[in-house]
């Protein structure tokens, strides 16, 4: 998920750094992928395979602004949106891992010890039973 947003961040970035704006229209959209048409100022009209940057909220036919790198006009994105938009899809992912992996993990230490209680495994006084005294070097 980091990487997803270090990825859209540098996309942002990429496109800053050489900005051409137009207008363009929406051939389709979808949660995850919308693609959209437009022309650049040099006449040639683009339609990227990989879609528009942050598509939410986009409906087939719809006319709207995007911001592209002129270097690679096929990097373009929703006018006005940027990695912002990528975040909060990002940490409810992870949110969601971690509320899922925390009661396996829990299970799987139950598992091991044969108990429900947590306490027998993160005992102190237990551990210190288990672990050997250091050994005198004069011995």
């Amino acid at each position: 998920m980091v990487l997803l947003v270090l990825a859209a961040w540098r996309n942002d970035y990429l496109i800053e750094s050489d900005k051409g704006e137009t207008t363009g229209e929406v051939l389709s959209a979808g949660r995850l992928r919308s693609a959209v048409m437009y022309v650049t100022p040099d006449g040639v009209t683009h339609n990227p395979k990989v879609g528009v940057l942050y598509p939410t909220n986009l409906t087939a036919g719809e006319r709207i602004n995007v911001e592209y790198n002129r270097a690679d006009p096929d990097l373009v994105r929703v006018a006005g949106r940027d990695v912002r938009v990528a975040i909060l899809p990002a940490l409810s992912v992870l949110a969601t891992i971690w509320a899922l992996a925390l009661p396996v993990l829990w299970l799987l230490l139950r598992a091991e010890t044969g108990s429900m209680s947590v306490r027998r495994i993160f005992d102190p006084v237990s551990y210190r039973r288990r672990v050997p005294e250091p050994r005198d070097p004069a011995d």
